[in-house]
């Protein structure tokens, strides 16, 4: 049992900045990939960010020079620091991980958070 955690989500000026966080706590042995998700309403969920257990990072191309995400292994967190943000920013949040758990013969399980709203006004 795993489970994801949001925070920092709310409403912002076009031009201003909000920080995700995602504290991912249960039976977890070690996390390979984590991540950021959105869904706008009528969309999909589309990628926002993804950073591997060793740090490599992907991102959107709609949100990169603007974007940072960053995890802290230890605490089984990661970060999504947004900047410059803009109307169609506008999304819930979800937090993404695939997660080792303690029985580790056993295949990583991915899990997602149950999603944070982001709101900016123009």
């Amino acid at each position: 049992q795993v489970q994801l955690v949001e925070s920092g989500g709310g409403l912002v000026q076009a031009g201003g900045f909000l920080r995700l966080s995602c504290a991912a706590s249960g039976s977890i042995f070690s996390i390979n990939d984590m991540g950021w998700y959105r869904q706008a309403p009528g969309k999909q969920r589309d990628l926002v960010a993804r950073i591997t257990s060793g740090g490599s990072t992907i991102y959107a191309d709609s949100v990169k020079g603007r974007f940072t995400i960053s995890r802290d292994n230890a605490k089984n967190t990661v970060y999504l620091q947004m900047n410059s943000l803009k109307p169609e920013d506008t999304a819930v949040y979800y937090c993404y991980a695939q997660v080792m758990g303690v029985m580790t013969v056993l295949p990583p399980i991915d899990y997602w958070g149950q999603g944070t709203q982001v709101t900016v006004s123009s």
